[in-house]
């Protein structure tokens, strides 16, 4: 797997509230990270970030209009720091987007790229947007999915359920993060 990244994506702590993700949540994800470190595959942070004002989001754009318009994400607020219970390491990475996917607006795929990496692991809040978006745009570039579907979080659970049960089988391997951790031991 040395040429696989894991992405932690939109688990900030803004995110994390409305989403009302809870400790054991958080604790998986840490396990994964830190399982990636041991096995020595990169973990990228993936955080959105808004100008103040949000002048890079057009009025068209509903679902972030509004949360321009709720002031959330801008960059520099507390809500859009990374939750401390998985926050990077030395060595980890922080790439900030402008939209749904992880590509959208940032330097992802450069970094990517750089590094040699061409499957990537999906982690995040939420399931029906970083994620979804996010898992399109990785199989459009190419790029082997698998999703921890565990480290997947939605507000609403049916949405969660129908993308890893039923879509994402289609673009991604789909497992636990225990299962992944296990594949990662010697």
């Amino acid at each position: 797997m040395a040429n696989s990244a894991l992405l932690v994506m939109d688990v900030q702590q803004s995110i994390v509230d409305i989403a009302e993700a809870d400790a054991a949540y958080l604790a998986r994800l840490a396990r994964a990270a830190d399982a990636a470190r041991s096995a020595g595959i990169p973990v990228i942070y993936v955080v959105i970030g808004l100008r103040p004002g949000g002048p890079e989001v057009s009025t068209r754009n509903k679902a972030l209009s509004a949360v321009v318009r709720d002031g959330l994400f801008a960059e520099g607020d507390p809500g859009t720091e990374i939750h401390p219970d998985v926050a990077p390491r030395q060595g980890d990475i922080v790439v900030t987007k402008r939209r749904a996917s992880a590509f959208s607006g940032s330097d992802l795929d450069l970094v990517l790229r750089a590094r040699g990496i061409d499957s990537l692991v999906l982690t995040g809040i939420a399931t029906g947007a970083v994620v979804l978006a996010t898992l399109y745009q990785a199989a459009d570039l190419d790029f082997g999915l698998t999703v921890l579907a565990d480290g997947c979080l939605d507000t609403d659970p049916d949405v969660h359920r129908f993308l890893i049960e039923k879509l994402f089988p289609r673009q991604a391997d789909v497992t636990t993060i225990d299962d992944w951790c296990r594949t990662l031991e010697p």
